[in-house]
């Protein structure tokens, strides 16, 4: 199965926040979105990272002052990326080996969509699912 598919059934639209947004607005767009981590962006492109643990865990350090401070003080600049050329089982390798659970999906230079964690065990579950149903069909066919 590719990144491709992955994003056919799940849709392309992708959270994205500015670097210079603050820690609050970041907070409330993961909110409204219901998701996990946004892509930072920048007229240059993709600029980072950013996720709910980014958030908590800086909250620990500077307390409700973080709110105040931009998304880029908080990010992860080295942003792994992956193609819909991409292999699930490649994406997984990625994603264990830097144990990462968001991956943005870049084509031709264009952010086009973005795969959790979430989404490659779905896929995953739905592959041996398909798998079953057909042993079940091959031996029911006797």
């Amino acid at each position: 199965m590719r990144i491709a598919d992955v994003l056919r059934n799940k849709g392309s639209a992708v959270a994205t926040v500015r670097a210079d947004a603050s820690v609050a607005e970041l907070v409330a767009a993961l909110a409204e979105h219901n998701v996990g981590a946004m892509v930072v962006v920048a007229d240059s492109g993709i600029a980072g990272i950013v996720s709910e643990r980014d958030v908590v865990r800086r909250l620990h350090d500077r307390g409700a002052d973080l709110l105040a401070a931009a998304v880029a003080d908080i990010m992860t600049a080295e942003v792994f990326t992956c193609s819909p050329k991409d292999s699930v089982d490649s994406l997984t390798v990625l994603m264990t080996e830097h144990r990462i659970r968001h991956v943005p999906v870049v084509a031709d230079g264009d952010l086009v969509g973005i795969v959790s964690i979430g989404d490659v065990v779905k896929s995953r579950i739905s592959q041996l699912e398909e798998g079953q149903d057909q042993l079940t069909a091959y031996i029911a066919q006797g």
